[in-house]
């Protein structure tokens, strides 16, 4: 394993010590943070000492047994040997010992699996893998280390879920019962939804197939404490247009279908993710079965917004960002409406004055392709098409129709400011949306005709 320069010069300054450095080793995947632990020293005021010598300290998480070291531009992580015993709730519950004089595997214990208990001794240059992680790796397996630890922090749940989603590994019988017997015991109840909202990132925008994670979820029980999710199970939808099955196949093949379809923004993506997720959240409740047999889910688009934010506040108090998800789930049907209907001008500058197009396109999209009709299968979604194509030409692909007049064009005319102004604005602005008025000259014209003496 290639390591940077200092970190050996400084596992040769411990080997003085009668100390030594243990890089953690995680799936072999690229290194983006170097976390090193450090055994054979007394105290954390001997590491402190010895890293001082060669770069900054930042001492933010002593007592907690890590030290924060800064070289030439990079944070590395040197930390001591520790246990935590569980003494309260939530993931600050703990009490924190640490002892430089423990071995790895003793340590490692503290770990939630296998694969992520592996160390690298630095000056012996060898792998130590007290737990078998190497061939848990090799099976493609994720398989917890201690049944008393590891139900410690419950949050380990919603990681096994996104580590299995992430890297396609099974997770292994005795963990997945494990799991499962903390969700129905209630365990989960504690977590912060902080915390949660971060494993569902990581699932959603580090899986291939997200939809993995989620099937999981529902194997384990997790979607009892998200009924959302739960309440698509077994919702029966048209065959003509959903022959894969029920809501939630559908929803599970969109999500997959929508990771193809995201860029490079990373918060932009999860509105995306989060919107598809959720875009046929109103179909548990508007979806009707008539004589004949056919199923119809009539107004599902705008039923959705309420579970769709309930649904989010469950995991995240960002208002902003849930807030710009809504119209995505309320209007994701638009797209292929308007294209069957031939919708006029007027309809897309309205549009565009609740939901971004292009956005609502890529959800659309989404929705389309995760199907299995044989228009989905072929991949082209002419609806979708066509509506950006007319947006554009428009000019509100991915904004509102800007106003021809403010203010001040009211005052230039001679009227004086007052309250009626923002009344004047909106007639204008609702003049132009109609498609009566496209210059600036006309609108001043409409103020002169109606609003100024004479």
């Amino acid at each position: 394993m290639q390591l940077p320069k200092i970190i050996y010069t400084i596992s040769q300054k411990l080997k003085e010590e009668n100390a030594k450095a243990i890089r953690d080793h995680f799936l072999g995947l690229q290194i983006k943070d170097y976390d090193i632990e450090v055994y054979g020293l007394n105290s954390i005021e001997e590491l402190e000492k010895i890293l001082a010598q060669y770069g900054s300290v930042n001492l933010v998480g002593k007592s907690f047994g890590v030290l924060k070291f800064q070289y030439d531009g990079e944070e590395y992580d040197f930390s001591f040997p520790r246990t935590e015993q569980k003494i309260g709730s939530g993931h600050r519950g703990f009490d924190v010992s640490i002892d430089g004089a423990m071995s790895f595997k003793e340590a490692s214990k503290r770990r939630d699996f296998t694969i992520n208990a592996m160390g690298y001794d630095v000056e012996e240059e060898k792998f130590i893998d007290p737990y078998n992680g190497k061939i848990d790796i090799e099976k493609r397996l994720l398989r917890h280390i201690d049944d008393e630890t590891f139900i410690e922090d419950p949050l380990r749940v919603y990681r096994a879920i996104q580590f299995c989603s992430r890297f396609g590994y099974t997770l292994a019988d005795k963990s997945f019962e494990l799991c499962k017997n903390m969700v129905s015991k209630g365990m989960l109840e504690e977590l912060a939804k902080e915390r949660i909202y971060v494993e569902f990132t990581k699932l959603l925008l580090k899986s291939p197939k997200p939809s993995v994670g989620f099937e999981l979820m529902r194997k384990l029980g997790v979607l009892c404490y998200f009924p959302e999710l739960q309440s698509l199970i077994d919702v029966p939808q048209p065959p003509k247009w959903h022959p894969e099955g029920d809501v939630w196949i559908h929803t599970m093949m969109a999500v997959d279908a929508m990771v193809a379809l995201l860029g490079s923004d990373e918060k932009q993506n999860l509105r995306y993710l989060f919107a598809i997720l959720c875009h046929d959240f109103g179909k548990a409740t508007h979806t009707t079965i008539e004589k004949g047999g056919r199923i119809r889910a009539i107004g599902h688009e705008k039923a959705g917004v309420e579970p769709t934010r309930k649904f989010l506040y469950r995991i995240t108090n960002e208002h902003e960002f849930i807030a710009s998800i809504l119209p995505l789930v309320e209007h994701h049907l638009k797209p292929s409406h308007f294209y069957i209907d031939k919708s006029r001008d007027k309809a897309f500058r309205k549009l565009a004055t609740k939901v971004n197009i292009e956005e609502l396109v890529i959800v659309a999209r989404a929705d389309f392709l995760g199907r299995t009709t044989k228009e989905s299968l072929s991949g082209i979604y002419s609806a979708g098409d066509w509506m950006i194509e007319r947006a554009k030409n428009l000019k509100v692909n991915n904004r509102p129709l800007e106003n021809l007049l403010q203010g001040r064009d009211l005052i230039a005319l001679g009227l004086e400011p007052s309250s009626q102004f923002k009344e004047i604005l909106d007639i204008v602005y609702n003049l132009q949306l109609e498609g009566f008025i496209s210059k600036k000259e006309e609108a001043l014209e409409y103020i002169q005709i109606n609003y100024l003496e004479y």
